[in-house]
């Protein structure tokens, strides 16, 4: 694995165990980020610039509102030397505060810089589905299993728990799977 596949899992980490300290291995210092977000059932910032800002929206926020945070890449490693690359991404989550589970996804378009770190990330936010806390061992006990963080999306379709309530984000995985 390259440095570029390294970038995307320092950040996948440092969001996903709420460990601001890290995302300096993974984003350049004046770094940019988009969000575009395609649901009503979470917010974010459209833009933030700069590491600082990154890290506040991405780890310091996010972590105070979740957590059992899972993040999967659902496709290949990118190759060094290439300046873009795009993968769709699944994530799974418990809100901290009504303890129901969130199940969303979408894609990242990274961009790397001469330093091989993030320049840019576009995080597009496709689906964001919140399921009663009913479902938390279910659903946490699924994505503790699947291969942390590159899951083949038909790795983690093949594994994901006979919830009707997931049958958006079952649509999502298959795509591509054939």
């Amino acid at each position: 694995m390259g440095a570029h596949a390294n970038a995307i899992q320092t950040y996948i980490r440092a969001k996903d165990e709420n460990r601001p300290h890290l995302l300096a291995g993974a984003f350049a210092h004046d770094a940019s980020l988009q969000m575009k977000v395609e649901t009503e059932n979470i917010s974010f910032p459209p833009a933030s610039k700069g590491i600082e800002a990154i890290t506040r929206v991405l780890v310091r926020d996010f972590g105070r509102a979740y957590e059992n945070i899972y993040t999967f890449c659902l496709d290949n490693y990118p190759r060094d030397g290439e300046a873009e690359f795009r993968c769709r991404w699944l994530v799974g989550m418990s809100d901290k505060e009504t303890k129901s589970i969130r199940v969303g996804c979408g894609h990242y378009d990274w961009q790397f810089g001469s330093s091989e770190l993030i320049q840019n990330l576009t995080i597009t936010i496709k689906t964001m589905l919140i399921l009663s806390s009913d479902h938390h061992r279910q659903v946490m006990n699924w994505l503790s299993h699947l291969p942390y963080p590159w899951c083949p999306a038909d790795a983690a379709a093949a594994a994901m728990p006979p919830l009707s309530e997931l049958s958006e984000i079952h649509q999502f995985l298959m795509q591509n799977c054939a």
